[in-house]
């Protein structure tokens, strides 16, 4: 009797080791959806503009558990944070007119196409300035013939040039590949569509 207590004992020691290490390996690790305190005001210390958190990345579209099988290493959050950034780099060149700094982000072309509407606006002054992206999803995705193909929506604020007004939304559907096991790990943007 004295015996099977033992390893009763035993058996209860492990189990509570295995438990606690595998608590110290969680805790205080980052998960990635950690946002900073936002004051009720909605704006940051130094006065500014506070924007909401990224919304999590919508995890269940179509084609999505194809792409990330074909490409083991991919991760839909880092991808949405990635192609946020995206967004707003491929806007401000736009904007500026930069088709240099356009080049490397898009095909040749969605690059056609940004140069032509730069060129005819001929110099002139955009109504509407970039301000920030409030939403973004991944609404289909896809992976054929080793080329992989995300289509993103994004929802985004666009200030008046002049600063006065209220800001403009638009919503659009930007579409990105990249090839399977590419040593690159960016992304193209290969097509753009406005709602």
């Amino acid at each position: 009797m004295a015996q099977s207590q033992w390893i009763i004992l035993l058996a209860a020691a492990g189990l509570a080791a295995i438990v606690l290490v595998r608590l110290f390996l969680v805790l205080g690790r980052r998960s990635g959806t950690e946002y900073p305190v936002v004051p009720p005001t909605g704006r940051a210390a130094s006065g500014l503009p506070v924007a909401p958190p990224p919304e999590p990345a919508k995890l269940d579209a179509p084609g999505l558990f194809e792409l990330q099988m074909a490409d083991k290493s991919f991760d839909a959050a880092k991808f949405l944070d990635g192609a946020r950034t995206a967004y707003g780099l491929i806007l401000a060149a736009f904007e500026k007119g930069d088709t240099a700094a356009l080049k490397p982000l898009v095909s040749p072309d969605v690059l056609d196409g940004f140069s032509a509407a730069i060129a005819a606006r001929d110099g002139a002054p955009g109504r509407f300035h970039f301000a920030a992206v409030t939403g973004a999803a991944i609404e289909r995705a896809s992976a054929q013939n080793g080329l992989m193909e995300i289509t993103v929506r994004f929802d985004a604020t666009f200030e008046t040039a002049e600063g006065v007004g209220a800001p403009h939304l638009v919503t659009d559907r930007w579409t990105f590949s990249r090839a399977v096991g590419a040593a690159d790990p960016n992304w193209t943007l290969v097509a753009t569509e406005a709602a």
